[in-house]
């Protein structure tokens, strides 16, 4: 994905709202061998961007004054109750050198887990993302999590997910992606149905 920004010589408060009355986002870029550089970039297709998942977890070609690198989001922040993104920090890549990033799970299957299909179980996303390691080049647009094995009472571990080719997990702990249950008011429910047979074997 292409971000197009420019040099901004001006910094401090009053111009950066200068920045944002004209319909731009200040923006800063970091990292590797060169210095920082301060930027700015056109707010609307800044905000749209942002909407885009792969946006998050891409490298992204940030083109600055026609010169083009690449980069990773490392953090932004928005207005309280505006749809105004205020500030934008990107950080530079290195072919080779492994980089930490979040990466979102994509859990795919559970229709057809026997949680969902035998028991009409309720399934859990516990965690939304993962964050790995790896070289730009192999960094994957997302993390698949298959659940078509799930069953009621049982989890889906990091342990269980088979990850890409050059990408590892940066926790050492065994992580909990998901977990199948059968929901709190069915369970009720058939609690006391259960009742009077129990009742009848005892006369």
């Amino acid at each position: 994905m292409k971000v197009i920004a420019f040099k901004r010589e001006l910094q401090g408060t009053g111009a950066s709202r200068r920045l944002r009355n004209a319909g731009q986002t200040p923006a800063i870029v970091y990292g590797g061998t060169e210095a920082p550089v301060n930027l700015a970039l056109d707010h609307n297709a800044l905000y749209h961007a942002l909407k885009k998942e792969a946006f998050h977890s891409s490298i992204l070609d940030l083109e600055i004054d026609g010169k083009s690198q690449p980069v990773l989001l490392r953090d932004f922040q928005v207005h309280a109750y505006k749809q105004l993104v205020l500030h934008v920090d990107f950080q530079r890549v290195d072919a080779t050198q492994a980089i930490h990033v979040k990466v979102p799970l994509h859990f795919v299957n559970a229709e057809v887990s026997p949680a969902v299909k035998l028991s009409a179980g309720i399934i859990s996303h516990v965690m939304t993302d993962l964050e790995i390691s790896c070289l730009p080049t192999n960094l994957p647009a997302h993390i698949e999590v298959d659940l078509s094995g799930l069953e009621v009472g049982h989890s889906i571990h990091l342990a269980d997910v088979k990850l890409p080719n050059g990408v590892t997990a940066v926790s050492q702990e065994n992580l909990t992606l998901a977990t199948a249950a059968i929901p709190a008011g069915k369970v009720e429910a058939e609690a006391p149905a259960a009742a009077p047979a129990a009742d009848a074997d005892k006369k």
